[in-house]
């Protein structure tokens, strides 16, 4: 099949899937965002309880937050939706099944509706903006909420075919996008059985699976989703552009460079984007990692002409 017919198909498909998120899916929805959720909330006292965090949670914990995290930002993100680089085959598999651990979305899905958040960023059509009810302050706190979460338990569904038919065509990737649901089941229970498995105790698995699965989860839930609210109302711009969308610092480190959000909207290719002096990207120093090992080549690096160029006039 030629490259153009494949890409008026993808014109031709409506905005959203026909068939909508069925009652289980939203009820599950809500499941796997309120219940990490109140991990989060126990996770404090718990912290102080003698023995219910050790060094062994805390090693789990971190290990899979940073592989999840990164299956996001490099792999279901910069990778899969904008083709910041090309992988070999190996490296684009596991970037596949490191973001579908995150439980945030399947690769397709997620893929989907971020390209789609980029053609209507912070107008009609954009899935998560906060700015859709308004500019007021009463206006802005519900489109914080709703670009934050709420738009999670809409039932309409961004049309695969229309916005990822790359994704859809291709055999790896549709092979792990069909497994969602197990690799779901392996990031909530792997945590436990290598917390069981280090400390030889019930305990340890109960433990690792509390602060490894479920509150890990949570945590790098809410990091994400604070992209599509925070990034899009407060912070700097650096860089022009039609959107919103904005720099936070203090997101830097979390969202493992994601919320140098500006330039990302400015240049979406781009694999950098904090491109500026002192702006920490983890998720570009990652890429140049396998930049350098020949896992990934045809890196889009920022170029100085390009961003001279897009850079906002005081």
């Amino acid at each position: 099949m030629t490259a153009a017919p494949a890409a008026a198909s993808s014109q031709a498909a409506p905005e959203l899937e026909p068939q909508p998120k069925s009652a289980l899916e939203r009820v599950l929805l809500v499941i796997f965002v309120v219940l990490p959720f109140l991990a989060v909330l126990a996770a404090v006292p718990l912290a102080w309880s003698a023995g219910f965090l050790g060094w062994t949670d805390a090693a789990i914990f971190a290990v899979f937050y940073v592989v999840t995290g990164l299956g996001v930002t490099v792999g279901y993100h910069r990778y899969f939706t904008h083709g910041s680089f090309k992988a070999r085959r190996p490296l684009r598999i596991a970037l596949a099944v490191a973001g579908s651990l995150s439980l945030e979305m399947s690769v397709i899905d997620w893929v989907a509706t971020h390209r789609r958040h980029h053609k209507y960023s912070d107008a009609e059509g954009d899935p998560h903006s906060p700015w859709r009810f308004g500019n007021d302050w009463k206006a802005l706190t519900k489109g914080l909420f709703f670009a934050h979460v709420g738009w999670l338990f809409s039932s309409e569904r961004t049309n695969r075919k229309r916005y990822a038919p790359d994704l859809v065509a291709d055999k790896d990737i549709a092979r792990v996008d069909r497994n969602f649901t197990w690799l779901v089941v392996a990031s909530l229970l792997v945590p436990a059985l290598l917390g069981g498995l280090l400390t030889w105790s019930w305990f340890g698995a109960l433990t690792a699976f509390f602060w490894a699965s479920l509150v890990r989860v949570s945590l790098l839930h809410h990091v994400t989703w604070s992209i599509n609210s925070v990034c899009h109302v407060f912070g700097n711009e650096d860089f022009t552009v039609r959107d919103r969308s904005r720099n936070v610092w203090w997101l830097a480190i979390p969202s493992f460079g994601e919320s140098w959000h500006n330039l990302h909207h400015a240049d979406p290719t781009c694999a950098r984007h904090g491109a500026l002096r002192g702006q920490l990207d983890p998720s570009a120093r990652v890429i140049r990692w396998f930049e350098q090992l020949g896992w990934a080549h045809n890196v889009r690096w920022p170029n100085e002409e390009r961003l001279a160029a897009k850079r906002a006039r005081p």
